[in-house]
């Protein structure tokens, strides 16, 4: 495993970050997914991301239980807030003073820790003033349950607002989220360039496209049983933008590519978005412990200029690289 610094900060994470969206408290029991954790820890990654949504709180419960007993320093847990958590009242959502407070601490004991290492605003809130979330993130900071501040899809503009604010209250806001793959390459216009010039890096979600760039989807075939395009919990909505044979067509280029690298497609997905010096970790999730040791396998890779080429090639006309596309993902209400 090999680590990067996280934005301009001091705090290293693994390159390879395991993520449990859509799998732990849902897809898979809780025994497996403890055992993929404990796969995660074997492999040398240290770093670990996760949101009180995710299985409405239980994906948090089940990481805090399966990393129960490893020495916490030598960990980095990241959680989120915004979306719609608990019963969904009114205020169990947004950005908002009271939602801030009571979510960390919901989420601190879920994970069963004193704090988290980075703590993550999951959505843009259009109807909170960001004066009032970011002495929120401040105060959580100073009462010391988290470390440091990120945020998840949120804008080239609101990331620079929201760095401004940090400064001006005295804490570190040194991370984004977005989705960033072969075939989503929306930051590239934007978020990235603001990005590294104020000192914040990204973490990425979704670098095999929801499983696209595996390449298991084939042109003119019905997905996979049990693959994410079959999950009618949410799988299969997610990974429909990429569900075309225009795209799974393209996709089946990149196999002789990677091939020649000696990597499988999924490596050589994640290798691809760890070349970008904005990146500092690509998230990872598995539904069976030996797919963990399979993606870590790209760690430390580094393709080279031909390469990185025939990939683009390869992918042409259906990369999407609209900036706009960050701006269209932002709520625009508070979702109840």
């Amino acid at each position: 495993m090999e680590f990067r610094y996280l934005g301009n900060s001091g705090l290293k994470i693994s390159e390879i970050t395991y993520g449990n969206w859509l799998t732990h408290g849902s897809q898979v029991e809780n025994d497996v997914a403890t055992q993929c954790v404990r796969a995660a820890l074997d492999e040398g990654i240290s770093t670990f991301d996760t949101a009180d949504v995710y299985a409405n709180t239980a994906a948090e419960s089940v990481l805090g239980e399966a990393l129960k007993g490893e020495r916490r320093e030598g960990l980095e847990i990241f959680t989120k807030v915004y979306w719609p958590t608990g019963p969904k009242g009114k205020n169990d959502t947004g950005l908002s003073r009271k939602h801030i407070m009571e979510s960390i601490n919901g989420s601190l004991e879920r994970l069963q820790t004193d704090y988290v290492d980075l703590y993550q605003a999951h959505r843009f809130d259009v109807e909170t003033p960001l004066e009032e979330t970011m002495q929120a993130f401040a105060d959580v900071v100073r009462q010391g349950k988290a470390l440091y501040i990120g945020v998840s899809e949120w804008t080239a503009d609101q990331i620079r607002a929201g760095v401004e604010l940090s400064k001006e209250l005295g804490f570190q806001l040194i991370s984004s989220q977005p989705q960033y793959s072969m075939l989503w390459r929306v930051i590239e216009g934007e978020v990235v360039p603001t990005s590294r010039e104020l000192g914040v890096s990204q973490i990425v979600w979704s670098p095999i496209a929801q499983g696209v760039l595996t390449g298991k989807y084939k042109p003119g075939q019905a997905p996979p049983e049990g693959s994410r395009a079959t999950d009618t919990k949410g799988g299969a909505d997610m990974i429909s933008r990429f569900m075309n044979d225009d795209v799974l067509t393209a996709v089946q280029d990149l196999e002789p590519i990677a091939k020649d690298c000696g990597l499988t497609m999924a490596q050589l997905a994640i290798a691809w978005v760890l070349q970008n010096d904005n990146v500092a970790a690509a998230l990872v999730g598995a539904s069976r412990p030996e797919q963990v040791g399979d993606n870590v396998k790209a760690a430390g890779v580094k393709l080279d200029d031909d390469v990185m080429k025939r990939i683009d090639d390869a992918l042409g006309s259906v990369v999407v690289s609209d900036p706009g596309k960050t701006a269209e993902g932002t709520p625009k209400a508070r979702v109840v």
